[in-house]
Formats: C-alpha cells, structure tokens, sequence
C-alpha cells in the first residue's frame, strides 16, 4: 500500500516537473498557483523573447555554441529551443559580435530561470505529498 502511495507521488512529481519544463508555470498552474504561475511564464517567455529580438534565432546554435544551447540552459526554456535548434542547424542564420552575445546570455538566463522553476514546482509538489500523507 505505502509503495503504491510513493510510486503514484513519483510519477506526480515528475509529471509537475516535466510540466514546468515543457511551458514555464505549467506546474506551478498544476498545483493551483495560478498568479505564481502567470508571473513565471511572462518573465521566462519575456526574457527569452528578448534574447531572440536582439540576437535572432541563429543565438541558438546547437554546433557553433554547444556550451550556451546545452551547458549554458538554453535547452531548459523549453522544447522549442529543439525546434530552433534545427531550423539554426548547418548555421543557416549566422549572428555575429555582441547581439550574438547578449542573446545568447538573455535566452540561457531564461532557461537558468526555467530550471530553478522547474525544481521549485517538484518541490511545492513533494511537500504537499509529505504533507497528505503525514497529516
């Protein structure tokens, strides 16, 4: 009975947690905070619209900038950094000098955001499971 309680609170856990990550403030939406929610999606989708504006969508570059698409969290905004990711393959939009920069930097901090939005909204999600079960 218990591991059939844990294993349903892990598969909520990573349902909320994948929610979060596939459109930022979706797991928070999920747990019914609906204004935290708002807030996390206008300020991550903003912060990485800015990032493309300024740089367009050739900042995120699989092969020329592997360490700003994977490392530096661009791949954490959502799967439509995927998508772009392949319409930008084989560098079919070139961006140079600092707008290549400063996009990079405003689309990987989006995605920084959208990861500690992610881990917040599992951890929401596991302290409202303690608390169902312990009280």
């Amino acid at each position: 009975m218990v591991l059939v309680a844990r294993q349903k609170q892990t598969l909520f856990l990573l349902a909320v947690g994948l929610l979060a990550w596939l459109v930022p403030g979706a797991g928070h939406f999920v747990l019914k905070e609906n204004k935290r929610s708002i807030i996390i999606f206008t300020t991550i989708m903003l912060t990485f619209c800015v990032g493309i504006y300024i740089g367009s969508i050739g900042v995120i570059n699989l092969f020329g900038a592997t360490p700003w698409y994977v490392v530096g969290a661009q791949i954490m905004n959502s799967p439509i950094v995927l998508a772009l990711g392949q319409l930008t393959r084989g560098g079919a939009y070139p961006v140079y000098g600092w707008p290549n920069e400063i996009g990079q930097i405003y689309t990987s901090t989006a995605g920084l955001l959208n990861l500690l939005c992610v881990v917040n909204a599992v951890y929401l999600a596991y302290l409202r499971g303690v608390q169902t079960a312990g009280g």
